[in-house]
């Protein structure tokens, strides 16, 4: 059985099995309680009957206008339970709190470009291709990102999530 549950601060000292990936990104002890404290909404985790955990997602509200939308931050799945659809359910779950919570326009999120796995698992929930972003992953595996939307219901035509087909900097995305 499988519980999702708020992120607590005590999970800091007890994901670092979910975080140790080469593919997903890590950062600072206060970007992670900024997010707790900020968005505690769009934070869950995924813990088993045992207590242990298996997966989290967190992410933000950002934007203005037709630009209002939530991103997703950060989505792990622990490599014990990968395969089992907990990432499908965590981003059902900021997708929820996306459109009923915050009334977006639709979901981002970035990918590295050579993580196929993930790439096929949103293409899968519907989001597609926005654009690139040259860079966006720096340090010693440099890589570009894609940048992969999906609409919700306040942009019924999926205008806003269609391809553009640009390469972009990413101090551009400041500008959005």
């Amino acid at each position: 059985m499988t519980t999702l549950r708020p992120f607590k601060a005590d999970d800091l000292w007890a994901f670092n099995r979910v975080n140790l990936d080469p593919l997903t990104e890590t950062y600072h002890m206060t970007f992670y309680l900024q997010y707790m404290y900020t968005w505690p909404e769009y934070f869950t985790v995924a813990e088993s009957a045992a207590g242990t955990l298996m997966a989290y997602v967190m992410g933000k509200a950002e934007g203005v206008g037709e630009n209002w939308h939530g991103h997703v931050s950060a989505l792990t799945v622990a490599p014990e339970y990968r395969r089992l659809g907990l990432g499908k359910q965590l981003m059902a779950d900021l997708e929820d709190i996306s459109e009923h919570r915050h009334h977006g326009y639709f979901v981002d999120l970035f990918v590295r470009k050579s993580n196929d796995v993930a790439v096929e698992l949103y293409r899968g929930l519907g989001y597609e291709i926005y654009r690139t972003v040259i860079e966006y992953y720096s340090g010693a595996n440099s890589e570009d990102a894609y940048d992969m939307r999906k609409s919700l219901s306040r942009d019924p035509e999926k205008r806003l999530m269609q391809p553009t087909g640009k390469r972009i900097q990413p101090y551009e995305l400041e500008n959005d």
